[in-house]
């Protein structure tokens, strides 16, 4: 079954949309990470951050959000990757950072982008360009880096 691949600034998602994409996040950040801490950060509704979602028979299985880079030092930042339980092991999370990166481009071209990932997917990030960016440190009890493509 293919993905339906949408990008919304933030004025253009719906109440369900929205609701959706909290309660991904939250079932896999909080819930299945065991990570108890304040999912809902503010930008989700800020600058002209951009929710990019992937859906499949009309459920959000993969998403990413796109912080505007006006107001993040020049950079995109890409941030809460995340790929519903039921659709990993299939390549949906390598489309979804590659949908990521053609939404940055198509939207602020030639801008470097960011990310924060958990240091056990350096490698992942790797495969799709990007390097390591600072050194590995704890956030919310997780090892994390900074990594940068472009």
């Amino acid at each position: 079954m293919s993905i339906e691949w949408i990008c919304k600034h933030h004025t253009d998602l719906d109440k369900q949309q929205l609701y959706d994409i909290l309660a991904l996040r939250t079932e896999v950040f909080v819930v299945e990470q065991r990570c108890p801490y304040q999912e809902v950060d503010g930008l989700d509704l800020s600058g002209d951050t951009l929710h990019l979602m992937g859906c499949q028979d009309n459920r959000l299985v993969a998403y990413l959000r796109l912080l505007d880079p006006q107001a993040h030092d020049g950079e995109v930042v890409i941030g809460r990757v995340v790929t519903a339980a039921a659709a990993r092991g299939n390549g949906t999370g390598h489309q979804l950072l590659l949908k990521g990166l053609e939404c940055a481009e198509h939207c602020w071209p030639g801008t470097p982008v960011y990310l924060s990932a958990q240091a056990h997917l350096q490698g992942y990030y790797a495969r799709h360009g990007f390097e390591v960016a600072g050194d590995e440190y704890l956030e919310d009890g997780i090892p994390h880096i900074g990594m940068r493509r472009g």
